[in-house]
Formats: C-alpha cells, structure tokens, sequence
C-alpha cells in the first residue's frame, strides 16, 4: 500500500494560517516543535496600520496540548515590527498570530479553549484531575480562571420567557433565572429576585411576548412594570400542586371518615386445639442414636449371659455401669426400656399454654412480646422455647394480616390521580370512602372536573367550575378558588395555553447539581457561566 506523504504543517496547525512548523525535537521528555510565520507583515495593535518593517524577533514558548502523552511546547520565532503611522503612540509592536498566541499568553488558543470547556464541565478540583489525565498540569484554581476568560455570550431578546427563583443559599439568598422558552436554553441570572430587579432586566429587553411563571406575587408584579404587553401564564404543575394541597386539607378534616366502621366480635375467638399436635399413641421409639445404643447393648448383654458371664464381668468388658447392666438383664425385650422414658414428658411451658392460646386468638402472634408478658407472669424458662411454640401455633393457625386502613395520603392521592391508574383495590377503597363522605365525593368530583379541563385546555370553561366550587359547601377548595381569583388571567393562559415552566424547573435542578458539585462555594458570577455557556 501506498502511503500519501502529509506535510508537518497540515498535521500540527491545520486551523492556524500563516504558520509553518520547520522541524520537531525531544528535549528532556518535552517534544518542542520549532515554528515560525510566514506573513510578510502584521497590523499595529493601537492604530491598525499594516506593517512590514521589521525590527527584530526572538522565541516564544507556548505550551500546546500534549501529544500521545508527551508534552508539547512550540519554539515559535515572532518578529518586532515598526509602526508606520506618526499618529500612532506604538513605535513597534510583537505580532500575534490569529488563532494561536495572544499578548503576554503562555498557552496556545485551543489549550486555554480546552481548559474552558473542562472547567465549565466539572469546575476546578475535578476539572483539575481530568486535565492531569490528559497531559496537562494544571492547578484548580488555573482551570477556574480558564472558565472565567471564556468570552460571554450576548443576550438575547426572547419571545418566550420562563421565569423562576434559585437558591444561592438556601432559607437565607435567592437569584432568579430567565431561559427562552423556545430554544430551552438559559439567559441570564440575576443576583436575586426582588421586583426592580425583575423589572429593569425585562424593561432593557424589549419585545417579551410571553411570560411563564409560577403563582409568585412578586414575578407577576415585576412582568406587568417591566413587560407591560406581555401575556402571563401560570405553570401548570404549581396549580395541580395548590389544588392538590387543598384536597390534602379536606380529607384531613374528614380522616375520622376513612376508617371503615367494623362490628367488634362479642368474644375472643377459640383455638381447636385438637389441630395443634394430632393425637398418637404413646409407644417405644424405633429410630434414633439412643434406641439403637439401647437396643445394641442389650443384645449384647444377653448374648453375654448365655456364655455364662456374670453382671460383673459384664460391666467390666462393656464400660457400663453394673445397675445398667442389671437393667439391660432384667428386660426381656428393649421396648420395656423404650417406653415411658421419652413419651408423654411434660414441658416447662405446659402452665403458660392457656395464657399463649388467648393472646394468640386476640390477635398478638409476635413470640418476643409474648415471651416478655410470660416472664412476667413468672415463666422461668428461655425464650427458645416459646418462639418454637409459637411458631407451632402460626403453622396451625395461621391469622389474617390485618387489613390497612387508608391514610390521608392514601385517599389524596387517589382522588388527584387518575381513574384508569387505580388498581382495583385502589378503586374499591376510594369508592367506599366517597360513599361514606358526601363532602369527599364532591371534592372528588370537583377535582376531576378541574383535570378535564385543565388536559384539554379548555381555560374558556374556568369561571364556571370557579362557580360551582364557590356555591358548594367545601372551605379548602374555596380558598384555593380565591387564590385562584388574585391572578386569574395568568391561570386562563396556564390552562388553555401549551406553553409552561417544565424548562425552567429543569434549569432549575442543574444549577443544584453545579452548587453541590462546587461545594457551596461558588460565586454568583462562576455559576452564571457555568450554567449559562456549558
């Protein structure tokens, strides 16, 4: 295959005009790239005037960005040149050349471009680590003072506005971000959110059609000083939430309703205590280390006594003890050995059973609890013994798991949710606790009225629900109607237009993410960057 030669120039600078590299060495680990520019002359600084008339030139050494991990610094010979024009205070002035160097620079453009875009991505420390990575050694501080040399955008003029407070510190200092609706993006930051604040930024950017906002007094006034024909459009989400707190209000003082009313029994209920451990006949064991010890050893000893070995020399061959041995010989068979020993044993738990079958019937089937009442009823054993007990008596007779009544939360958000996200015993228990509460089903009704509308933004049929909940008989809704009436326009515009605040919101929890993610510790002016160029 055939390689196509590329010049040294076009793989170095292929965005630099005007440079050409010459040759490229390693000097101490550093590979230094020796370059110059080819232009005949440079414009003056302070005047503009082009000139050709050099005076003499020397090397600068930018740092450029690193190259397969090993740095790089361009040897780069620029030229003094002489002003030509009289009028002009520069004598001679250093060429700079367009993409590359700047006064008094020691980094290449794109280094200190590439710095910025790290700085506005992670801001110092952890901007400072990535930069390590690739190459660069650089300090926190450096990197912010990268981000704070990016050039600003100009602000624009947008038609749509979104507007919202942000926490500089939370409880105690408030900002307040502008983004454009249209274009999803940030504007501006404002240090914080009082009205001739507001005002003055709308005022000096005429041409503000739209304004979304939620429900605050003080944007509403700022938006009607500052952008007097501007339409107002109160977010949808912060209605749905004013709404929602006041359903959370009415069902609160109804909660004595949501309990379903339950005939108490007229006694504790009674175990079958038959069930509890089925009925066998007592009998000698057949299996077991102990029966087969038992059932040996006396094989043993009557083989013994038919070879005509006394009980004596029989303990002494065996090991055992010489009444063992008499036992073993006076038992015809080792089932008269077996039986009685280990069957029909009493248990140390057996007084306390009556007491453990009543507090199983009346519901309590926790073994710790019963255990400590039993102690305390002078129970002398370990609780081993009542929790195998116990869950002897929860395999026989297991119990219901009590059913849950519904909280307030519960039915407020039933009620505010929609009916096809309910599952059937959702539906089922609302159902039961509009029956019982008139007030609530109205309040539900209510509440799915005002959803209709607001899903199919029919804001020309706002007054008539405004209506119907003012002649009704439901305080909480009555007070979020009069809040309602206080910016009524805004909330027509909310429900029957498509624009909201949903961008604003979002802005909103970045500007969170870059504060902790800077520690607290930003200024206003470093998170106005970072929010609004990243």
């Amino acid at each position: 295959m055939n390689a196509m030669k590329t010049p040294l120039t076009t793989l170095l600078f292929p965005l630099v005009p005007g440079v050409v590299t010459t040759q490229a060495v390693s000097v101490d680990g550093v590979l230094q790239l020796q370059a110059q520019a080819t232009a005949s002359g440079a414009p003056c600084p302070g005047c503009g005037c082009w000139s050709e008339r050099k005076h003499g030139s020397y090397l600068r050494f930018p740092v450029d960005l690193p190259i397969a991990d090993q740095p790089v610094v361009i040897a780069l010979r620029v030229r003094r040149f002489l002003c030509t024009s009289t009028d002009c205070q520069r004598r001679t002035f250093v060429e700079q050349i367009e993409g590359l160097t700047r006064r008094s620079g020691r980094w290449t453009e794109r280094l200190r471009t590439i710095l910025g875009v790290i700085g506005l991505a992670l801001a110092g420390r952890a901007g400072s680590r990535l930069a390590r990575q690739l190459g660069i050694a650089v300090s926190k501080n450096t990197v912010l003072r990268m981000v704070m040399k990016v050039p600003m955008p100009a602000t624009t003029t947008p038609r749509v506005l979104g507007i919202d407070e942000f926490a500089l510190r939370k409880g105690h200092v408030y900002g307040t971000i502008l983004v454009d609706i249209t274009t999803r993006r940030p504007i501006d930051l404002l240090p914080d959110r009082t009205v001739p604040t507001v005002t003055a930024w709308l005022a000096s950017h005429p041409g503000i059609e739209v304004i979304c906002r939620d429900r605050s007094i003080a944007f509403a006034e700022a938006g009607r000083l500052g952008a007097p024909g501007a339409i107002h459009v109160a977010d949808r989400w912060h209605i749905w939430k004013n709404l929602t707190e006041a359903v959370e209000r009415t069902v609160v003082h109804h909660r004595a309703l949501l309990r379903e009313q339950s005939v108490e029994p007229s006694g504790p209920a009674t175990l079958d205590l038959s069930k509890l451990a089925p009925a066998e006949p007592p009998g000698p064991r057949r299996s077991g280390r102990l029966s087969d010890r038992i059932r040996e050893q006396h094989a043993t000893v009557h083989a013994l006594l038919a070879d005509g070995h006394g009980l004596r020399s029989i303990a002494r061959q065996l090991r055992l003890a010489r009444n063992t041995v008499r036992r073993l010989a006076h038992a015809a068979d080792p089932d008269e050995l077996l039986v009685g020993q280990w069957t029909g044993r009493t248990s140390i738990l057996d007084p306390y059973k009556p007491y453990l079958h009543q507090r199983w019937a009346e519901g309590s089937t926790t073994g710790s609890q019963l255990f400590d009442e039993l102690r305390a009823l002078g129970y002398p054993g370990c609780a081993t013994v009542v929790r195998r007990y116990v869950s002897q008596l929860r395999s026989t007779f297991p119990h219901d798991p009590p059913r849950r009544h519904p909280s307030v939360r519960d039915v407020t958000s039933w009620i505010t949710r929609h009916p096809d996200r309910l599952d059937t015993e959702q539906a089922r228990q609302l159902k039961e606790v509009l029956t019982r509460s008139p007030a609530l089903a109205r309040t539900a009704e209510h509440t799915r009225a005002f959803a209709e509308l607001m899903n199919h933004r029919d804001g020309q049929h706002l007054h008539a629900w405004i209506t119907r909940v003012e002649n009704d008989d439901l305080p909480a809704l009555q007070t979020f109607v009069t809040g309602l009436s206080q910016d009524l326009d805004a909330v027509v515009a909310g429900v029957s237009l498509d624009y909201n605040s949903g961008v604003v919101e979002g802005h909103n929890n970045r500007i969170k993410m870059l504060k902790r993610q800077m520690y607290g510790r930003a200024s206003l002016e470093l998170l106005r960057r970072r929010v609004l160029l990243a």
